[in-house]
């Protein structure tokens, strides 16, 4: 999944990424299965056709890593690979999530956000909040 919503901080003590996922992505199915995520990020010129097909597709519907032929390189500490071609990897494990609470939302993000039909073949109705999982940093490194 491409990301538009992320913060990186500290919490606990802890070197921490934050990822918010809607409630119907694939993504977030994915994520209350196996708590562990790689942040992958591009460095230097890369492929913008990555970007633009993991963020519009759903891996529900198609294998990405297959249609845009990218490297899965095994990770130090958990079960996901990182990507080759967006080498600078953040390896990290949900230690929290909360879903968003609608009432603590600014009436003006709400209604230039929320509910934001937004195009998704996994779920039907997207018109949904988002869940915070907290990713404590694991490892970080660039695959060569």
């Amino acid at each position: 999944m491409t990301i538009s919503w992320g913060t990186l901080g500290i919490d606990w003590s802890k070197p921490i990424f934050t990822v918010f996922v809607r409630e119907h992505r694939f993504t977030k199915l994915q994520l209350d299965k196996n708590p562990e995520f790689t942040i992958n990020i591009p460095l230097g010129a890369f492929d913008k056709k990555i970007l633009g097909v993991c963020g519009t597709k759903s891996g529900h519907v198609v294998d990405k890593i297959k249609e845009l032929n990218l490297t899965l390189e095994d990770s130090t500490h958990i079960s996901v690979p990182g990507i080759k071609e967006l080498p600078l990897t953040l390896e990290c494990r949900v230690i929290y999530k909360q879903k968003q609470d609608e009432r603590e939302i600014t009436e003006e993000n709400k209604s230039k956000f929320h509910p934001q039909d937004v195009d998704s073949s996994f779920h039907g109705s997207n018109k949904d909040y988002h869940t915070a999982f907290y990713g404590e940093i694991l490892s970080a490194y660039i695959i060569e």
